[in-house]
Protein backbone atom coordinates (compact mmCIF):
# COMPACT_ATOMS: atom_id res chain seq x y z
CA UNK A 1 0.00 0.00 0.00
CA UNK A 2 1.61 3.65 -1.07
CA UNK A 3 1.32 6.44 1.32
CA UNK A 4 3.13 4.76 4.42
CA UNK A 5 1.97 2.71 7.21
CA UNK A 6 -0.23 5.62 8.29
CA UNK A 7 -2.81 4.03 5.67
CA UNK A 8 -3.36 0.57 7.52
CA UNK A 9 -5.53 2.72 9.89
CA UNK A 10 -8.27 4.74 8.12
CA UNK A 11 -10.15 1.52 6.87
CA UNK A 12 -11.94 3.34 4.14
CA UNK A 13 -12.31 3.05 0.77
CA UNK A 14 -12.81 5.03 -2.29
CA UNK A 15 -13.95 3.75 -5.17
CA UNK A 16 -12.67 5.76 -8.72
CA UNK A 17 -12.94 5.12 -12.25
CA UNK A 18 -10.44 6.97 -14.23
CA UNK A 19 -11.29 7.67 -17.75
CA UNK A 20 -10.09 10.29 -20.48
CA UNK A 21 -10.96 11.55 -24.03
CA UNK A 22 -9.72 10.03 -27.03
CA UNK A 23 -9.29 12.43 -29.76
CA UNK A 24 -11.62 11.62 -32.66
CA UNK A 25 -9.27 11.95 -35.88
CA UNK A 26 -7.08 9.51 -34.45
CA UNK A 27 -9.59 6.71 -33.75
CA UNK A 28 -9.41 3.50 -34.97
CA UNK A 29 -12.38 2.31 -38.02
CA UNK A 30 -13.47 -0.76 -35.86
CA UNK A 31 -16.82 -1.97 -38.05
CA UNK A 32 -19.63 -2.86 -36.12
CA UNK A 33 -20.32 -7.10 -37.04
CA UNK A 34 -22.76 -7.43 -38.79
CA UNK A 35 -24.83 -9.62 -36.18
CA UNK A 36 -24.77 -6.66 -33.64
CA UNK A 37 -22.23 -7.81 -31.32
CA UNK A 38 -18.82 -5.86 -30.60
CA UNK A 39 -15.47 -7.63 -29.81
CA UNK A 40 -14.03 -5.19 -27.39
CA UNK A 41 -10.99 -7.11 -27.49
CA UNK A 42 -10.32 -6.65 -31.13
CA UNK A 43 -11.33 -3.15 -30.45
CA UNK A 44 -8.64 -3.13 -27.52
CA UNK A 45 -6.03 -4.11 -30.28
CA UNK A 46 -6.82 -2.55 -32.72
CA UNK A 47 -5.98 1.01 -30.58
CA UNK A 48 -2.78 -0.54 -29.36
CA UNK A 49 -1.32 -1.52 -32.69
CA UNK A 50 -1.58 2.43 -33.40
CA UNK A 51 0.29 3.04 -29.98
CA UNK A 52 4.26 3.97 -30.59
CA UNK A 53 7.08 1.90 -29.28
CA UNK A 54 7.84 5.58 -27.06
CA UNK A 55 4.43 5.28 -25.44
CA UNK A 56 4.35 1.48 -24.65
CA UNK A 57 8.01 1.99 -23.08
CA UNK A 58 6.59 4.86 -20.78
CA UNK A 59 3.28 3.36 -20.32
CA UNK A 60 5.31 -0.44 -19.33
CA UNK A 61 8.02 1.78 -17.04
CA UNK A 62 5.11 3.22 -14.95
CA UNK A 63 3.32 0.17 -14.48
CA UNK A 64 6.01 -2.23 -13.61
CA UNK A 65 7.91 0.70 -11.44
CA UNK A 66 4.78 0.61 -9.12
CA UNK A 67 4.86 -3.13 -9.02
CA UNK A 68 8.25 -2.65 -7.87
CA UNK A 69 7.46 -0.17 -5.34
CA UNK A 70 4.78 -2.16 -3.99
CA UNK A 71 7.56 -4.90 -3.43
CA UNK A 72 10.37 -1.82 -2.22
CA UNK A 73 7.26 -0.39 0.19
CA UNK A 74 6.69 -3.83 2.23
CA UNK A 75 10.56 -4.39 2.72
CA UNK A 76 10.90 -0.74 3.74
CA UNK A 77 7.91 -0.95 5.94
CA UNK A 78 9.31 -4.59 7.69
CA UNK A 79 13.13 -2.74 8.32
CA UNK A 80 10.92 0.34 9.91
CA UNK A 81 8.78 -2.38 12.02
CA UNK A 82 12.16 -4.36 12.94
CA UNK A 83 13.84 -1.02 13.93
CA UNK A 84 10.96 0.35 16.38
CA UNK A 85 11.11 -3.15 18.09
CA UNK A 86 14.63 -4.11 17.88
CA UNK A 87 15.82 -0.51 19.16
CA UNK A 88 13.43 -0.83 22.03
CA UNK A 89 11.85 2.37 20.59
CA UNK A 90 8.27 0.90 20.48
CA UNK A 91 8.48 -0.03 24.33
CA UNK A 92 9.58 3.63 25.19
CA UNK A 93 6.69 5.38 23.44
CA UNK A 94 4.21 2.89 25.14
CA UNK A 95 6.34 3.97 28.48
CA UNK A 96 5.31 7.46 27.44
CA UNK A 97 1.98 6.93 26.92
CA UNK A 98 1.71 5.48 30.51
CA UNK A 99 3.08 7.92 32.11
CA UNK A 100 0.76 10.52 30.50
CA UNK A 101 -2.60 8.86 31.50
CA UNK A 102 -3.11 5.60 33.58
CA UNK A 103 -5.82 4.79 31.29
CA UNK A 104 -5.37 1.87 28.96
CA UNK A 105 -7.25 2.81 26.51
CA UNK A 106 -6.09 6.44 26.28
CA UNK A 107 -2.77 4.75 26.05
CA UNK A 108 -3.32 2.77 22.95
CA UNK A 109 -4.51 5.86 21.55
CA UNK A 110 -0.99 7.86 22.17
CA UNK A 111 0.95 5.15 21.35
CA UNK A 112 -0.37 5.18 18.23
CA UNK A 113 0.23 9.28 17.57
CA UNK A 114 3.85 8.72 18.73
CA UNK A 115 3.54 5.78 15.59
CA UNK A 116 2.19 7.47 12.88
CA UNK A 117 4.19 10.18 13.13
CA UNK A 118 7.57 8.56 13.66
CA UNK A 119 7.07 6.02 10.60
CA UNK A 120 5.68 8.97 8.94
CA UNK A 121 9.15 10.80 8.70
CA UNK A 122 11.22 7.77 8.78
CA UNK A 123 8.91 6.84 5.47
CA UNK A 124 8.60 10.43 4.35
CA UNK A 125 11.73 10.06 1.47
CA UNK A 126 9.77 7.33 -0.26
CA UNK A 127 6.30 8.97 0.46
CA UNK A 128 7.82 12.19 -2.08
CA UNK A 129 9.04 9.94 -4.66
CA UNK A 130 6.07 7.88 -5.13
CA UNK A 131 3.58 10.68 -4.53
CA UNK A 132 4.99 13.59 -5.77
CA UNK A 133 8.29 13.33 -7.87
CA UNK A 134 7.37 10.55 -9.85
CA UNK A 135 3.74 11.43 -10.49
CA UNK A 136 5.34 15.10 -11.47
CA UNK A 137 7.41 13.02 -14.13
CA UNK A 138 4.86 11.10 -15.42
CA UNK A 139 2.82 14.06 -16.21
CA UNK A 140 -0.21 13.13 -13.65
CA UNK A 141 0.68 15.62 -10.42
CA UNK A 142 -0.41 19.39 -10.96
CA UNK A 143 -0.14 20.71 -7.10
CA UNK A 144 3.03 22.28 -6.40
CA UNK A 145 5.24 20.86 -3.50
CA UNK A 146 3.11 23.27 -0.41
CA UNK A 147 0.09 22.07 -1.68
CA UNK A 148 1.24 18.10 -2.05
CA UNK A 149 2.36 18.68 1.99
CA UNK A 150 -1.02 20.36 2.81
CA UNK A 151 -2.79 17.25 1.96
CA UNK A 152 -0.34 15.06 3.44
CA UNK A 153 -0.87 16.82 6.92
CA UNK A 154 -4.33 17.12 6.54
CA UNK A 155 -4.11 12.65 5.64
CA UNK A 156 -1.77 12.33 8.50
CA UNK A 157 -4.22 14.17 11.00
CA UNK A 158 -7.35 11.75 9.40
CA UNK A 159 -4.70 8.85 10.27
CA UNK A 160 -4.86 10.20 14.26
CA UNK A 161 -8.28 10.46 14.48
CA UNK A 162 -9.47 7.42 12.67
CA UNK A 163 -6.50 5.13 13.92
CA UNK A 164 -6.56 6.16 17.32
CA UNK A 165 -10.43 5.13 17.57
CA UNK A 166 -9.68 1.71 15.90
CA UNK A 167 -6.74 0.98 17.87
CA UNK A 168 -8.97 1.89 20.74
CA UNK A 169 -11.43 -0.54 19.83
CA UNK A 170 -9.00 -3.33 18.87
CA UNK A 171 -6.90 -3.31 22.37
CA UNK A 172 -9.70 -3.33 24.22
CA UNK A 173 -10.94 -6.43 22.69
CA UNK A 174 -7.35 -7.65 22.92
CA UNK A 175 -7.61 -7.06 26.64
CA UNK A 176 -11.12 -8.64 27.29
CA UNK A 177 -10.49 -11.44 24.97
CA UNK A 178 -7.08 -12.90 25.49
CA UNK A 179 -8.37 -16.33 23.58
CA UNK A 180 -10.98 -15.08 20.87
CA UNK A 181 -9.59 -11.61 20.04
CA UNK A 182 -8.55 -12.77 16.78
CA UNK A 183 -12.44 -13.24 15.84
CA UNK A 184 -13.71 -10.06 17.96
CA UNK A 185 -11.02 -8.30 16.06
CA UNK A 186 -12.27 -9.23 13.25
CA UNK A 187 -15.33 -8.13 13.49
CA UNK A 188 -13.80 -4.42 14.89
CA UNK A 189 -12.76 -4.42 11.86
CA UNK A 190 -15.43 -4.51 9.37
CA UNK A 191 -17.37 -2.50 11.98
CA UNK A 192 -14.59 0.90 10.88
CA UNK A 193 -14.49 -0.47 7.41
CA UNK A 194 -18.44 0.02 6.99
CA UNK A 195 -18.56 3.08 9.17
CA UNK A 196 -15.76 4.42 7.13
CA UNK A 197 -17.18 4.19 3.72
CA UNK A 198 -20.44 6.10 4.59
CA UNK A 199 -18.77 9.12 6.47
CA UNK A 200 -15.87 9.15 3.81
CA UNK A 201 -18.23 11.14 1.20
CA UNK A 202 -19.59 13.09 3.80
CA UNK A 203 -16.61 14.23 6.16
CA UNK A 204 -13.42 13.20 4.81
CA UNK A 205 -12.97 14.11 0.65
CA UNK A 206 -14.05 17.24 1.34
CA UNK A 207 -11.16 17.70 3.51
CA UNK A 208 -9.41 17.23 0.27
CA UNK A 209 -11.17 19.24 -2.35
CA UNK A 210 -14.56 21.26 -2.76
CA UNK A 211 -17.31 19.42 -3.96
CA UNK A 212 -20.47 21.88 -6.13
CA UNK A 213 -23.74 20.55 -7.50
CA UNK A 214 -23.10 20.15 -11.14
CA UNK A 215 -24.18 23.47 -12.40
CA UNK A 216 -25.12 22.43 -16.30
CA UNK A 217 -28.65 20.46 -17.20
CA UNK A 218 -27.19 18.70 -20.22
CA UNK A 219 -24.91 16.99 -17.94
CA UNK A 220 -26.76 16.53 -14.91
CA UNK A 221 -30.00 15.54 -16.07
CA UNK A 222 -28.88 12.29 -17.96
CA UNK A 223 -26.94 11.32 -14.89
CA UNK A 224 -29.75 11.26 -12.80
CA UNK A 225 -32.18 9.71 -15.16
CA UNK A 226 -29.99 6.83 -15.59
CA UNK A 227 -29.61 6.86 -11.27
CA UNK A 228 -33.41 7.13 -10.77
CA UNK A 229 -33.70 4.32 -13.39
CA UNK A 230 -31.35 1.76 -11.29
CA UNK A 231 -32.85 2.76 -8.12
CA UNK A 232 -29.65 4.77 -6.94
CA UNK A 233 -30.69 7.17 -4.36
CA UNK A 234 -29.29 10.30 -5.66
CA UNK A 235 -30.55 13.67 -5.39
CA UNK A 236 -28.10 15.44 -7.74
CA UNK A 237 -24.43 14.85 -8.99
CA UNK A 238 -21.63 16.76 -7.82
CA UNK A 239 -18.14 18.05 -9.09
CA UNK A 240 -15.12 17.99 -6.93
CA UNK A 241 -12.02 20.05 -8.40
CA UNK A 242 -9.20 17.39 -8.40
CA UNK A 243 -7.62 19.25 -11.22
CA UNK A 244 -5.56 21.47 -8.89
CA UNK A 245 -4.14 18.12 -7.60
CA UNK A 246 -4.22 15.78 -10.68
CA UNK A 247 -5.06 15.52 -14.69
CA UNK A 248 -6.31 12.23 -13.97
CA UNK A 249 -9.81 11.39 -14.61
CA UNK A 250 -12.25 10.19 -12.34
CA UNK A 251 -15.95 9.51 -11.35
CA UNK A 252 -17.52 7.26 -8.62
CA UNK A 253 -20.93 6.29 -6.62
CA UNK A 254 -19.90 6.50 -3.07
CA UNK A 255 -20.96 5.92 0.60
CA UNK A 256 -23.76 3.92 1.50
CA UNK A 257 -26.44 3.74 4.73
CA UNK A 258 -27.90 7.10 3.41
CA UNK A 259 -24.38 8.63 2.51
CA UNK A 260 -24.43 7.58 -1.21
CA UNK A 261 -23.56 10.76 -3.51
CA UNK A 262 -23.03 10.55 -7.03
CA UNK A 263 -19.84 12.71 -8.29
CA UNK A 264 -17.05 13.07 -11.46
CA UNK A 265 -14.05 15.14 -11.26
CA UNK A 266 -13.53 18.16 -13.15
CA UNK A 267 -11.03 17.00 -15.51
CA UNK A 268 -13.81 14.54 -16.82
CA UNK A 269 -16.29 17.18 -17.32
CA UNK A 270 -14.23 19.57 -18.61
CA UNK A 271 -12.25 16.81 -21.23
CA UNK A 272 -15.09 14.69 -22.17
CA UNK A 273 -17.59 14.54 -24.32
CA UNK A 274 -21.29 14.21 -22.91
CA UNK A 275 -21.58 10.38 -24.47
CA UNK A 276 -18.05 9.97 -22.63
CA UNK A 277 -19.72 11.05 -19.11
CA UNK A 278 -22.44 9.30 -19.23
CA UNK A 279 -20.36 5.58 -20.19
CA UNK A 280 -17.97 6.54 -17.35
CA UNK A 281 -21.22 7.34 -14.77
CA UNK A 282 -22.51 4.19 -16.33
CA UNK A 283 -20.27 1.95 -15.07
CA UNK A 284 -19.68 3.82 -11.51
CA UNK A 285 -23.22 3.28 -11.37
CA UNK A 286 -22.89 -0.29 -12.58
CA UNK A 287 -20.53 -1.23 -9.46
CA UNK A 288 -23.64 -0.06 -6.91
CA UNK A 289 -26.34 -1.90 -9.03
CA UNK A 290 -24.28 -5.44 -8.75
CA UNK A 291 -23.63 -4.00 -4.90
CA UNK A 292 -19.70 -4.73 -5.43
CA UNK A 293 -19.05 -2.53 -2.28
CA UNK A 294 -20.98 -5.26 0.03
CA UNK A 295 -19.60 -7.85 -1.94
CA UNK A 296 -16.25 -7.16 -1.22
CA UNK A 297 -16.74 -5.96 2.12
CA UNK A 298 -17.76 -9.28 2.68
CA UNK A 299 -15.14 -11.54 1.03
CA UNK A 300 -12.44 -8.63 2.72
CA UNK A 301 -14.06 -9.67 6.16
CA UNK A 302 -13.22 -13.43 5.07
CA UNK A 303 -9.42 -13.05 4.43
CA UNK A 304 -9.41 -10.37 7.36
CA UNK A 305 -10.32 -13.32 9.54
CA UNK A 306 -8.08 -15.42 8.20
CA UNK A 307 -5.27 -12.91 8.47
CA UNK A 308 -6.17 -12.73 12.17
CA UNK A 309 -5.79 -16.18 12.66
CA UNK A 310 -2.61 -16.06 11.01
CA UNK A 311 -1.08 -13.05 13.39
CA UNK A 312 -2.96 -14.76 16.85
CA UNK A 313 -0.74 -17.88 15.51
CA UNK A 314 2.09 -15.78 14.39
CA UNK A 315 2.44 -13.32 16.85
CA UNK A 316 2.87 -15.61 19.90
CA UNK A 317 5.29 -17.59 18.39
CA UNK A 318 7.08 -13.95 17.88
CA UNK A 319 7.04 -12.59 21.37
CA UNK A 320 7.79 -16.14 23.18
CA UNK A 321 10.84 -15.86 21.44
CA UNK A 322 12.03 -12.21 21.22
CA UNK A 323 9.10 -10.32 23.46
CA UNK A 324 11.68 -9.97 26.16
CA UNK A 325 14.47 -8.44 24.58
CA UNK A 326 11.68 -6.30 22.95
CA UNK A 327 10.22 -5.22 25.88
CA UNK A 328 6.76 -6.93 24.48
CA UNK A 329 4.59 -8.67 26.80
CA UNK A 330 1.72 -9.71 24.95
CA UNK A 331 -1.04 -8.95 22.44
CA UNK A 332 -2.43 -6.42 24.76
CA UNK A 333 0.99 -4.31 24.99
CA UNK A 334 0.68 -1.40 22.50
CA UNK A 335 4.01 -2.10 21.97
CA UNK A 336 3.80 -4.95 20.33
CA UNK A 337 1.92 -2.92 17.02
CA UNK A 338 4.84 -2.33 15.01
CA UNK A 339 5.03 -6.47 15.32
CA UNK A 340 0.96 -6.66 14.57
CA UNK A 341 1.98 -4.69 11.60
CA UNK A 342 4.31 -6.63 10.21
CA UNK A 343 2.60 -9.70 10.35
CA UNK A 344 -0.32 -8.43 8.82
CA UNK A 345 1.63 -6.64 5.94
CA UNK A 346 3.07 -10.37 5.39
CA UNK A 347 -0.17 -12.14 5.25
CA UNK A 348 -1.48 -9.46 3.03
CA UNK A 349 1.69 -9.71 0.83
CA UNK A 350 1.80 -13.63 0.29
CA UNK A 351 -2.16 -13.08 0.18
CA UNK A 352 -1.76 -10.40 -2.75
CA UNK A 353 -2.87 -12.75 -5.53
CA UNK A 354 -6.33 -13.63 -3.50
CA UNK A 355 -6.75 -9.10 -2.99
CA UNK A 356 -6.58 -9.19 -6.95
CA UNK A 357 -8.98 -11.89 -7.44
CA UNK A 358 -11.57 -10.05 -5.18
CA UNK A 359 -11.13 -6.89 -6.73
CA UNK A 360 -10.28 -7.36 -10.38
CA UNK A 361 -13.42 -9.45 -10.89
CA UNK A 362 -15.60 -6.65 -9.64
CA UNK A 363 -13.84 -4.16 -11.64
CA UNK A 364 -14.42 -6.59 -14.78
CA UNK A 365 -17.80 -7.70 -14.26
CA UNK A 366 -19.43 -4.67 -14.14
CA UNK A 367 -18.49 -3.78 -18.47
CA UNK A 368 -20.17 -7.46 -18.97
CA UNK A 369 -22.98 -7.31 -17.06
CA UNK A 370 -24.19 -3.92 -17.09
CA UNK A 371 -25.35 -3.91 -21.14
CA UNK A 372 -28.04 -6.31 -19.89
CA UNK A 373 -31.63 -5.24 -18.88
CA UNK A 374 -31.21 -3.62 -15.06
CA UNK A 375 -33.76 -2.34 -12.73
CA UNK A 376 -36.73 -1.16 -14.27
CA UNK A 377 -36.30 -2.56 -18.08
CA UNK A 378 -33.27 0.29 -18.86
CA UNK A 379 -29.81 -0.64 -20.27
CA UNK A 380 -26.82 0.72 -18.11
CA UNK A 381 -24.29 2.31 -21.13
CA UNK A 382 -21.04 0.22 -21.46
CA UNK A 383 -17.73 1.76 -19.69
CA UNK A 384 -15.45 4.22 -21.45
CA UNK A 385 -12.03 4.36 -19.58
CA UNK A 386 -8.47 5.58 -21.03
CA UNK A 387 -5.83 7.85 -20.04
CA UNK A 388 -4.31 9.63 -22.75
CA UNK A 389 -0.34 10.62 -20.76
CA UNK A 390 0.01 6.79 -20.91
CA UNK A 391 -1.50 5.76 -24.27
CA UNK A 392 -4.94 4.57 -22.62
CA UNK A 393 -4.19 2.31 -20.51
CA UNK A 394 -6.85 2.56 -17.33
CA UNK A 395 -5.89 3.86 -14.06
CA UNK A 396 -7.66 3.34 -10.89
CA UNK A 397 -6.79 5.20 -7.87
CA UNK A 398 -3.10 6.37 -8.77
CA UNK A 399 -2.41 2.94 -9.55
CA UNK A 400 -2.52 0.67 -12.94
CA UNK A 401 -5.68 -0.86 -13.04
CA UNK A 402 -4.27 -3.38 -15.72
CA UNK A 403 -1.56 -3.19 -17.29
CA UNK A 404 -1.34 -3.90 -21.78
CA UNK A 405 -1.20 -6.52 -23.29
CA UNK A 406 2.19 -8.64 -22.50
CA UNK A 407 3.34 -6.30 -19.61
CA UNK A 408 5.03 -8.08 -16.96
CA UNK A 409 5.46 -7.42 -13.01
CA UNK A 410 7.50 -9.26 -10.76
CA UNK A 411 5.99 -12.84 -10.36
CA UNK A 412 3.02 -11.94 -12.73
CA UNK A 413 2.72 -13.92 -16.21
CA UNK A 414 1.46 -11.82 -19.36
CA UNK A 415 -1.88 -10.75 -19.04
CA UNK A 416 -4.17 -11.40 -21.36
CA UNK A 417 -6.86 -8.84 -22.79
CA UNK A 418 -9.06 -8.00 -19.57
CA UNK A 419 -12.35 -6.59 -18.93
CA UNK A 420 -10.29 -3.29 -18.23
CA UNK A 421 -10.37 -3.47 -21.86
CA UNK A 422 -13.53 -2.06 -22.33
CA UNK A 423 -12.71 1.43 -22.28
CA UNK A 424 -12.50 1.46 -26.44
CA UNK A 425 -15.84 0.17 -26.40
CA UNK A 426 -17.60 3.24 -26.31
CA UNK A 427 -15.39 5.02 -28.82
CA UNK A 428 -15.26 2.18 -31.19
CA UNK A 429 -18.78 2.08 -31.01
CA UNK A 430 -19.19 5.63 -31.97
CA UNK A 431 -16.99 5.61 -34.49
CA UNK A 432 -18.26 2.69 -36.41
CA UNK A 433 -21.57 4.07 -36.21
CA UNK A 434 -23.12 1.43 -34.02
CA UNK A 435 -26.17 2.77 -31.77
CA UNK A 436 -24.79 2.83 -27.88
CA UNK A 437 -26.65 0.35 -25.60
CA UNK A 438 -29.26 1.73 -23.58
CA UNK A 439 -29.04 4.68 -25.31
CA UNK A 440 -32.52 5.79 -24.69
CA UNK A 441 -32.11 5.31 -20.85
CA UNK A 442 -30.80 8.67 -20.77
CA UNK A 443 -31.64 10.57 -23.78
Amino acid sequence: MDGGWRRVAPLFVMVLAVVALAAPQTLAQTPAPADGSFDAAAATEAYMARQTAEQKSRSDAYFVGGYWLQLWGFLFGAAVAWLLLGTRLSARMRDVAARITRFPTLQSALYWVQYLVITSVIGFPLTVYQGFVREKQYGFATQTFGGWMGDQAKALLVGAILGGLALMALYAVFRRAPRTWWLWGTGVAMVFLVVSIAIAPVFIEPLFNTYTSLEDPAVREPILRLARANSIPAADVFVVDASKQTTRISANVAGMLGTERIALNDNLLNRSSLAEIEAVMAHEMGHYVLNHVWKMILQFGLLLAVGFAFVRWSFGKAVARWGGRWGVSGIADPAGLPLLVLLFSVFFFVATPVVNTIIRPQAGRVPQDVARPSRGGHLLRPPLRTQPHLHGDAMEGGEPACPRPGVRGPGSGVRKPCACDWWNVAVAREQSGQPEVGAGAVR
